[in-house]
């Protein structure tokens, strides 16, 4: 099933796109990536013998892809050409779902919280006043020791 799930996804690819990339996934299904309208379908075994569970989702700014917005169980037998039709409509689906504000349409409400400045984000790690002080008290109670122990010896 693996090389037939693979020979499909590369005719696949042809057809929905002129620039795309396939690849394996560690489950075993196989993944088509198209970078240019930042949409993503992967093929992967379903429970039946001869059907393919057909996935589609977005490509997100850094390249990460996003969950899965719609999923279908289709009959690898079906052929390419109905295999295509099935993906075509997922990935309208999940167009659908972050379908971009129009303009001249008014942004959504602002939360309670936008009108407040941001706190500064902190670049590494700083050991605060009080972390010193619990430092500074634990090295005193060891010298300490470390003297008594000395002198009684």
């Amino acid at each position: 099933m693996g090389t037939q799930l693979r020979t499909t996804a590369q005719q696949l690819a042809e057809i929905l796109w002129r620039e795309h990339t396939v690849y394996r996934e560690r489950s075993g299904g196989v993944v088509i990536r198209g970078e240019h309208v930042r949409r993503w379908i992967s093929l992967a075994p379903a429970g039946g013998r001869d059907e393919v569970l057909v996935r589609a989702g977005r490509i997100l700014d850094g390249g990460t892809t996003a969950p899965a917005r719609s999923e279908a169980v289709v009959p690898l037998s079906a052929g390419t050409g109905v295999l295509a039709a099935t993906c075509r409509r997922l990935l309208a689906e999940a167009a659908a779902d972050v379908a971009p504000v129009a303009p001249g349409r008014a942004a959504p409400a602002r939360s309670r919280r936008s009108g407040k400045a941001a706190r500064p984000k902190r670049r590494g790690r700083h050991t605060s006043f009080g972390s010193w002080v619990v430092l500074a008290c634990i090295a005193g109670v060891v010298a300490l020791y470390v003297y008594s122990t000395a002198m009684h010896g």
